[in-house]
């Protein structure tokens, strides 16, 4: 199955020593792999996106940053930065092919910085933003599909076509734009994080756990995956489907409580709690945990009305989109710079951080005329959080390779 490379690949606690990594490399060391410069450049720009759009929201602020620029800008900015950085880290250990680093990554991360600026000119530069925005995903796909396809890994095409839909998806909200409505692009990419948190994550999470709890003696393991977990993947993808077509549909609610409810389970046996020493851990955990209680209030807003949908958004989006990414880039920074695989006091706070932010934003919507200054302290909660990040992770990412020491 290709998310088993997926958790291959992050599941070592210690720098690897792949041929990939090996390739002679003397440039900048923020382009010697590709989790440097996404991780660095998305952290920075998620935390600058949520501050401006409330500057707008709240009275001020250029008329470019509306609503849709803050969707798009946190789902085809943000996120597709930290999944190129994931995937184009993780790829060369699925496909045993050389790492995409130095200039093609200065040529691909460029790519990324085009497109956030055009979107920041768009009422200027119009449909040509669009094409300049777009072309971020579709080049990136493009490369996975090479890599995958010249390394003949076959289990890893579903992560392509993940990939290649996220980008339809990015081309869908620039018509719809233009056109008619950009949320079906939206739906989209979000039903493609979903699905992506639930193979990757639901393969990451149980083997970071076992892996800490064998090294500290804990006999009690996480579940193994089986066809219990294969079923649920099964409904997270029908039901994120059927929201992307039909979000309001009676049947798509019921399809996204059962994801929901499933997932949680699904969390449930891999024995989270007793990971509380190592927040490292946890933090993956919770992460999940956010995704199944997402689903879960995104599938009640589709059958009772005293639920707003953007409850459930917000819990997936802040939620398991933000806490996951967060969890996943600090362990992967840590343990591709030669640090220990544990969080100290500054990751500590940055983990505490989201986990507010999501819980205010969640709770925004029910705070009537509270609700601006909810609004308000979630977006310093989140810029707070992925600054926190980018200060506190800067260095790693830019300072040449350390190999840990024993």
């Amino acid at each position: 199955m290709a998310v088993k490379a997926s958790a291959a690949g992050l599941a070592q606690d210690a720098v690897m020593t792949t041929a990939a990594s090996r390739r002679a490399y003397a440039g900048p060391t923020l382009f010697s792999f590709g989790f440097r410069p996404f991780f660095l450049f998305g952290s920075i720009w998620s935390a600058m996106v949520v501050p401006l759009w409330m500057w707008s929201f709240l009275g001020g602020g250029p008329a470019a940053l509306t609503l849709d620029w803050h969707v798009h800008e946190m789902l085809f900015g943000f996120l597709a930065a930290i999944m190129a950085g994931f995937l184009t880290t993780a790829v060369p250990n699925w496909t045993g092919r050389m790492p995409i680093i130095g200039l093609p990554l200065v040529g691909l991360i460029s790519l990324w910085v085009a497109g956030r600026l055009a979107m920041l000119a768009q009422s200027t530069l119009g449909p040509v933003a669009a094409v300049i925005d777009s072309a971020f995903l579709v080049v990136f796909a493009g490369v996975l599909w090479r890599e995958v396809l010249a390394g003949r890994n076959w289990r890893n095409l579903p992560v392509c076509v993940l990939i290649s839909v996220m980008a339809l998806g990015n081309i869908a909200f620039h018509v719809g734009v233009q056109f008619s409505d950009p949320r079906v692009g939206e739906r989209v990419a979000l039903g493609v994080a979903v699905v992506l948190i639930t193979l990757i994550g639901g393969r990451i999470v149980p083997s970071f756990t076992r892996n800490w709890m064998k090294g500290r003696g804990i006999t009690a393991l996480p579940a193994e995956s089986g066809r219990f977990d294969q079923g649920v993947m099964a409904i997270t993808i029908i039901a994120a489907a059927a929201w992307a077509a039909f979000p309001d549909a009676r049947l798509t609610g019921a399809a996204l409580l059962l994801a929901g409810a499933t997932n949680l389970a699904r969390l449930a046996r891999w024995r989270g709690w007793a990971t509380l020493a190592e927040p490292l851990v946890t933090i993956l955990h919770v992460g999940y945990l956010w995704l199944g209680l997402g689903l879960a209030l995104l599938g009640g807003s589709a059958l009772w009305p005293a639920i707003p949908r953007t409850a459930g958004v917000h819990a997936l989006t802040a939620g398991a989109v933000g806490v996951m990414t967060l969890a996943v880039m600090t362990r992967a920074t840590r343990g591709h710079s030669g640090r220990p695989i544990a969080a100290g006091a500054a990751t500590t706070a940055i983990f505490i951080t989201i986990n507010a932010a999501t819980l205010v934003r969640i709770a925004a919507p029910f705070g009537e005329a509270a609700q601006p200054g909810l609004l308000a302290l979630s977006a310093t909660l989140w810029a707070l959080a992925f600054g926190g990040f980018a200060v506190a992770y800067g260095p790693m990412l830019t300072r040449r390779f350390r190999p840990a020491t024993v």
